[in-house]
């Protein structure tokens, strides 16, 4: 278990989290990760227990709740600082046990993936040109582990 520590850009909002997930290994291409939190055309997101999130400046955060192509509202509530903007993490209700904090907003050191996962590649953008290396692994939607198994399979559980 490895504490994270993560903030906005202005410092408004300041986090702590434990992870056992720290590892930033998965790009996320899909449209509302892009939209939100992405800077090359992806986001990463890391696994975290939801129990230990401690907030400073709690009273800065807003949330998004993205629109679904059905029309439907995602349960998923991505917060970021109503002051500058980043994008924090993102908590779905579905899930109460996890929070996903962004890889961008944390400020501890991150250890080096071996690979990394292209996830929801068939909904990139057509500008995102995936940086691959040898070994990454690449899917169209959804990838075949989830962040623990990942982390399990390499040894950083």
């Amino acid at each position: 278990m490895l504490e994270l520590e993560g903030s906005c850009h202005c410092k408004a909002v300041r986090f702590r989290v434990q992870s056992s997930s720290p590892c930033p290994f998965m790009r996320c291409y899909c449209s509302i990760c892009r939209k939100t939190a992405g800077g090359g055309g992806y986001a990463i997101n890391l696994g975290a227990d939801h129990r230990t999130l401690q907030v400073a400046g709690r009273e800065h955060l807003s949330v998004y709740r993205a629109r679904m192509p059905d029309g439907s509202t995602s349960s998923a509530e991505r917060h970021f600082c109503s002051r500058c903007g980043s994008a924090l993490w993102l908590y779905d209700p579905t899930w109460p046990d996890l929070v996903h904090p962004h890889a961008s907003a944390i400020d501890t050191p991150l250890p080096e993936p071996p690979e990394r996962t292209h996830m929801m590649l068939g909904s990139r953008a057509s500008w995102a040109v995936p940086d691959l290396l040898p070994g990454d692994q690449q899917f169209d939607e959804y990838p075949d582990v989830s962040l623990a198994e990942w982390h399990a399979r390499h040894g950083m559980a």
